[in-house]
């Protein structure tokens, strides 16, 4: 975020054959960064769309752009038609010109004006029309407004028609990018048939509507069970917009769940009424005597001095304070998703208020809820019109998870129970319990008591240990983990009290997650490590066996199959078959640094830093080898489960691409014809052509659905294409 001092230049178009497209350039799970190409410009998200009301403005759009940067506005197209002044003016010079903003102009229909005053006399395609007459860059259809006073029935008519006034808004809008609002009020499944409905027609952007009264109530909880249920059944090659929410407190849990495009007038509504926003909620000017946030509009002035301003001059000031706080929240929030840190961001948010404190754990603890519940904000809303089916939580949540990667760089800061629910750590956890196998039928030994790296403590112990039936886990804070992935993140990186490590297990707890694991039915024995002297007789003698020889090959063996068989997804018998005869190049402090097959060739370098292990083409050729299963076909996406032992995805890519893939060119978006339905954002892939033949390796930056929608951006990013 760079606040300018002079004017700043006017926008580019983009190019014709973009209008309207979007593309992602990063993610964190459903969180992206991504940009909105138009004709006044090209818009990065998650972003800020101020609220400019035409008749009243506090802050001038042309200050906007020049010294804040804002790319996008919003403004209402009904308040200008029904205005004869501005409307004369707009007709005759473009919107543009009547806000003075050079950027990207969306307008309003008029739907809100109908929920705070009744019907508006305005034509469902005159509106659209009057907005592509006066040049916006995004339009909007009238919708029907949800309100959550509105029984079953009603929103469910509201729906149908919002959709049938999409179909005649689309067919009408000629070059006109438009957006499709998700309407459905508090029921989940009427939010997922609007969403999966609108997304069938020709908008290019998706707002969530009906939210206002949610908020206003504080009702946080609902709006995030309205999100989860458009979000998750909306395209997702089209940014989504949360209408009408413009409180910073509420942006990392929504961009954490897939929000791009924000609006409110609340930066000047609270400025009015003496409000300031804050990413923790809201102060009073009547009760400060600091300022909570020291922001470039108020660091010459203490707020004994704002109040005694005149209105006007103080509503001009705190307007441009909010503004200015909500515009380094959304600038956080992009930081933290390119970092892979925007779940923190929105733990440490949930912390700032009640509402949002049950909302977030309403969204990150109920994966076991069997049923999304209708969203009753009062008993007096209650509607029992309904007694469908509703949409399984399960489903959703695994929507959110599934778009995670593993492991990632740097440590995972602990934050109490929260830790444990973090989509990428659940993410992690699954692929552990979904792909690793115990293959040794002996007792279990579970060391515990102390801090990683463990085979600093406890390294030479495991080599005499690895020609034993023994099975080898360690205790971390995420749960129990196989001593050949000690070294994985997150389990190996915890960033915390030393109590986390050297607290006693549950052992009711890691009986069941070693049935999770497979391991039923055998002895556990615990052993502390919190003091490692004469650790070698002590763990002999409880084991009551004669002390063995060491056989660190072995367990060099056993780390590199633990880990093709947990991140890419190989069986056991075909990360041994790989494994079998290979070599080890070792680093000065004994940690395997390349695996070296028997002809010499590099197949694998594990990643110090992570734990993690990187593909040669070498490698990726042995893996392709072995396939047992056709090559895919279509998208499907499968949320469910992982396809354990089926190797690392297929991306088929067509003919037009092969030749630059095969150079090491990334595969760009609507060049791939066909992946894996276990395919993840962020693991390694193997590319083929449309015969099967491996062509590349990469890495995914897509789920199959969007690889199936996106047009724009980059689809796999290749690491080594094959010749």
């Amino acid at each position: 975020m760079k606040w300018q001092t002079g004017k700043r230049d006017n926008p580019q178009a983009c190019r014709d054959q973009d209008l309207g497209k979007f593309e992602i350039t990063n993610r964190d799970g459903q969180a992206r960064l991504g940009k909105i190409h138009t004709k006044h410009g090209i818009v990065q998200t998650p972003c800020l769309l101020p609220v400019i009301n035409p008749n009243i403005r506090t802050i001038e759009p042309r200050e906007m752009w020049d010294k804040y940067g804002i790319e996008a506005v919003i403004t209402n197209s009904y308040v200008i038609w029904k205005h004869d002044k501005l409307k004369k003016i707009a007709m005759s010079k473009g919107v543009h010109a009547l806000l003075d903003y050079p950027g990207m102009v969306m307008t309003d229909s008029g739907t809100f004006q109908s929920y705070v005053y009744g019907d508006v006399d305005v034509g469902i395609e005159e509106i659209v029309k009057f907005q592509e007459k006066i040049g916006v860059d995004v339009a909007t259809i009238l919708d029907i407004f949800t309100r959550p006073d509105m029984t079953y029935s009603q929103v469910e008519d509201a729906v149908n028609e919002t959709i049938k006034r999409g179909e005649k808004s689309v067919v009408i809008s000629d070059n006109l990018m438009l957006n499709g609002p998700i309407q459905g009020g508090i029921y989940p499944e009427l939010r997922a048939k609007s969403a999966k409905g609108m997304s069938e027609l020709n908008f290019s952007i998706h707002p969530i509507g009906g939210i206002v009264p949610v908020m206003e109530k504080q009702k946080y909880t609902q709006l995030a069970k309205i999100m989860l249920a458009s979000k998750s059944n909306l395209t997702p090659n089209r940014p989504v917009h949360m209408f009408g929410c413009g409180h910073p407190m509420l942006f990392p849990m929504l961009v954490a769940m897939g929000a791009d495009l924000f609006d409110s007038a609340a930066y000047a509504l609270f400025a009015r009424d003496g409000r300031l926003l804050t990413p923790w909620g809201t102060e009073k000017l009547s009760e400060l005597e600091e300022w909570p946030i020291i922001m470039p509009s108020v660091s010459s002035f203490s707020p004994s001095e704002v109040r005694e301003m005149s209105r006007e001059d103080r509503t001009m000031l705190i307007s441009k304070f909010n503004l200015e706080v909500t515009l380094q929240e959304l600038s956080r929030c992009r930081q933290a998703i390119r970092s892979g840190t925007i779940w923190r961001l929105a733990e440490k948010r949930s912390h700032e208020h009640p509402a949002l404190r049950e909302a977030f754990l309403w969204l990150t603890t109920n994966p076991s809820k069997s049923k999304i519940e209708p969203l009753i904000l009062d008993e007096t809303n209650a509607s029992q019109e309904t007694g469908q089916e509703q949409g399984r939580w399960e489903e959703n949540w695994d929507w959110l998870v599934n778009a995670q990667s593993t492991p990632r760089n740097g440590g995972e800061p602990w934050g109490g129970n929260d830790t444990l629910n973090r989509p990428h750590i659940e993410m992690a956890r699954r692929k552990l319990r979904s792909r690793w196998r115990s293959q040794k039928n002996g007792d279990v030994i579970l060391f515990y008591g102390t801090t990683p790296p463990w085979r600093d403590k406890i390294g030479d112990l495991v080599d005499r240990l690895a020609e034993t039936e023994h099975e080898i886990f360690v205790q971390t804070p995420l749960g129990i983990l196989p001593f050949g992935l000690e070294d994985l993140n997150p389990w190996a990186h915890i960033e915390g009290p030393n109590w986390l490590e050297k607290t006693k297990p549950d052992f009711g707890l890691v009986q069941e997650e070693l049935g999770l694991l497979g391991i039923t039915g055998r002895k556990l024995i615990p052993i502390d490590i919190s003091n490692t002297d004469d650790i070698h007789n002590r763990v002999f003698e409880i084991l009551s066996i004669e002390p063995r020889e060491k056989s660190s090959e072995t367990r060099k063996r056993t780390q590199i199959i633990d880990k093709l068989c947990v991140l890419y997804n190989l069986s056991y018998q075909d990360a041994t078959k790989i494994c079998k005869d290979s070599s080890f190049v070792m680093s000065r402090t004994g940690r395997i640094r390349n695996v070296i097959d028997s002809y010499g060739n590099h197949l694998f370098s594990p990643r110090l830093g992570e734990g993690g292990l990187s593909l040669t083409l070498e490698g990726a050729k042995k893996i392709h080898a072995l396939r047992k299963r056709g090559p895919p076909v279509g998208f499907n996406q499968d949320n469910s489960g992982l396809h354990a032992g089926e190797g690392p995805p297929w991306i088929v890519v067509d003919s037009d691409a092969e030749p630059f893939v095969r150079k090491g060119r990334n595969v760009m978006h609507g060049f791939v014809s066909a992946c894996d339905v276990w395919t993840r954002p962020g693991e390694t892939v193997i590319i083929v052509n449309e015969k099967a033949e491996l062509i590349a390796i990469g890495r995914a930056q897509a789920t199959p659905t969007e690889f199936e929608s996106f047009t724009k951006g980059i689809a796999v990013k290749v690491r080594e294409g094959h010749p």
